[in-house]
């Protein structure tokens, strides 16, 4: 296992400043996603951590060394890239050995290990065989299988799964945490898909600009996100621009055109303040007349669109405020121009900033 300790690490590119001033603590054992747009600096993090860049300003520091200026070899980590970049020429059992043979471990050894990896990712099998005589999810076993040959105190992961499909990427997300947990690794993953982080991460850090915006667990990004980019970014949303009336006991009134809406806040809001709604899809449910809810909202539904295990639906309140809301294993199909009343409860709307959705 291995804590690692970033202070104050920026990079530029040029006049391009790729990272803005990071500091962040990796915790040993710890599964830690870096989520993101395309562009937003999480992969130079990563190659950072690897030592494939080297960072403009601030320090790294791996298992409590200071391995800022290192190279790539002098690092105990082992780097899984998004192409695998497995040698074409050689079996699968040559290319997970490969790493071993070079830091020149001896042969009953290296065979030890060997085994021991390919047993670990399930291709034991498969030994024999060139990387063309492979599927896509072998492939990544084997890549796999080729970084915990060589006992690294750190696992980093580059978008590992973005070449599967999506069957074996959900089989994957599985696997690849289990493979980190069971063999005692610190893990760094990269992505941009907050299925993956959601589903993985111990802890997820969600990166815009260069910059680190929200740290937290999966639930606490995705039920309390910091601000409207987060919540947008992170899972659908629908987003209510209102005005604050009043805030008492973590709660506050806020009047909207969809009439006043009382919502959950760790935040003292001063009337008057301007602020948006952020209410997840799955928050807003049907529900019937006379039935008790912290808010209710009525409104015509415009689209609906079944998709057996749920219906995807499209409502439009008071001054063209749209909303989109799911039905749980619904029984019949509904009509689109049909009046709907919809619940959610104060603890289901994050109030949050105006603004700042992309």
């Amino acid at each position: 296992m291995m804590e690692i300790r970033i202070e104050q690490v920026s990079k530029l590119f040029g006049d391009v400043k790729a990272l803005d001033d990071i500091t962040l603590t990796i915790q040993d054992g710890e599964l830690f996603f870096l989520l993101g747009p395309s562009g937003c600096g999480k992969t130079t993090l990563l190659r950072c951590l690897g030592g494939f860049e080297t960072p403009s300003a601030g320090k790294i520091f791996l298992g409590g060394e200071d391995v800022s200026g290192r190279p790539a070899n002098e690092r105990n980590t082992a780097m899984v890239f998004q192409g695998y970049a497995l040698f074409p020429h050689l079996t699968v059992y040559e290319n997970v050995s490969f790493g071993l043979e070079m830091r020149g471990v001896e042969r009953v050894e290296r065979d030890r290990r060997v085994k021991a990896a390919l047993h670990s990712v399930q291709i034991e099998h498969l030994s024999g065989r060139k990387p063309n005589e492979l599927s896509g999810g072998q492939q990544q076993r084997v890549a796999l299988a080729r970084t915990l040959v060589v006992e690294p105190g750190c696992l980093l992961l580059d978008e590992p799964l973005a070449n599967l499909d999506a069957k074996l990427r959900r089989d994957m997300r599985h696997e690849i945490r289990r493979l980190c947990k069971d063999n005692g690794l610190t893990g760094v993953y990269v992505t941009h898909d907050r299925q993956e982080a959601l589903s993985m991460a111990d802890r997820v850090a969600v990166l815009k600009d260069g910059k680190i915006r929200q740290v937290g667990t999966p639930l606490e990004i995705y039920r309390n996100p910091a601000d409207a980019f987060i919540a947008n970014f992170i899972g659908e949303t629908n987003f209510v621009p209102g005005k604050v009336l009043s805030c008492a006991n973590g709660l506050c009134e806020v009047e909207t055109a969809l009439g006043v809406l009382n919502g959950a806040s760790s935040r003292s809001w001063e009337r008057g303040s301007d602020v948006q709604l952020s209410m997840r899809p799955e928050a807003l449910t049907l529900i019937q007349e006379g039935n008790a809810s912290d808010n209710v909202i009525d409104a015509e539904l415009k689209q609906t669109a079944y998709l057996g295990e749920i219906s995807d639906n499209l409502a439009e309140g008071n001054a063209g405020c749209q909303l989109k809301f799911f039905e749980l294993n619904p029984k019949e199909g509904r009509v689109p121009g049909t009046r709907v009343r919809l619940g959610v409860r104060a603890q289901d709307i994050v109030i949050l900033p105006p603004g700042g959705e992309d």
